[in-house]
């Protein structure tokens, strides 16, 4: 399952421990790749690790920007895109009625609007290819909701409703855009939570454990593949069965 060699792809969020799988599973495959992100010492540290990995240092909440990162971005990978992994997102939580507008607006604009932006002009420059594959990734939370993330929930929300709506418009062109909702995963984040909330969460899980980073990074794997190429529109949820759509 690939067929993925030479393909130009960018990845955003890239430093993250999904990201870093996300990288490390298609980089294998052969594809050209370009990994994005803020923190400059980790991207350095990706590009020592995969021999002719391309950088580029961008944070997507400059939204006036984000055209001009995806034309960058283009060029650096040879001048045409063929898959886009909108990776990148950030949390800010708080209970509804102790949540500014700063808060609100900062998460929604970050993971949702960029999330458009980056998607709308990848788009652009998959259209003169007639093929194309976007991979946006959200969160369970985004169909269940959570305690205080409201924005959160919201953004991840509207970035499955967006992708459909784009998959509808673009589909006739080749293009496919679908999302990947994960779960409770294995990262930095969830290595801080007490042991005891942790068993709580696992607990819920049919699978009866967290996530890898290399589940998500696998279904990134599939959705760029060859195999998905009648899959659009949809969201591949990697949970262990915590949420059953």
């Amino acid at each position: 399952m690939s067929g993925l060699s030479g393909k130009n792809i960018i990845v955003t969020g890239a430093t993250g421990g999904i990201g870093n799988s996300i990288i490390k599973t298609l980089y294998e495959t052969g594809a050209n790749i370009l990994a994005s992100g803020t923190k400059v010492e980790k991207l350095n540290e990706l590009k020592s690790n995969f021999q002719n990995l391309k950088i580029l240092n961008f944070d997507i909440s400059r939204t006036e920007m984000v055209e001009e990162f995806i034309e960058n971005a283009t060029n650096h990978l040879g001048g045409s895109l063929d898959c886009l992994i909108n990776n990148a997102g950030i949390t800010q939580d708080n209970l509804a009625i102790r949540m500014n507008l700063e808060e609100w607006q900062k998460v929604i604009d970050i993971n949702l609007t960029s999330t458009f932006l980056t998607t709308k002009f990848a788009i652009k420059k998959m259209l003169k290819n007639k093929f194309g594959k976007i991979v946006n990734i959200t969160s369970v939370v985004g169909h269940t909701g959570n305690l205080g993330q409201a924005n959160y929930t919201a953004s991840k929300a509207g970035i499955i409703a967006m992708s459909k709506s784009l998959a509808i418009e673009y589909g006739k062109k080749n293009i496919n855009i679908n999302c990947i909702s994960p779960g409770y995963i294995k990262t930095d984040m969830t290595e801080k939570l007490d042991q005891k909330f942790k068993d709580i969460i696992i607990s819920k899980i049919p699978s009866a454990r967290l996530g890898e980073t290399d589940d998500v990074a696998n279904a990134v794997l599939f959705l760029c593949s060859n195999q998905s190429d009648y899959i659009n529109g949809e969201t591949l949820h990697v949970n262990g069965g915590l949420y059953m759509s």
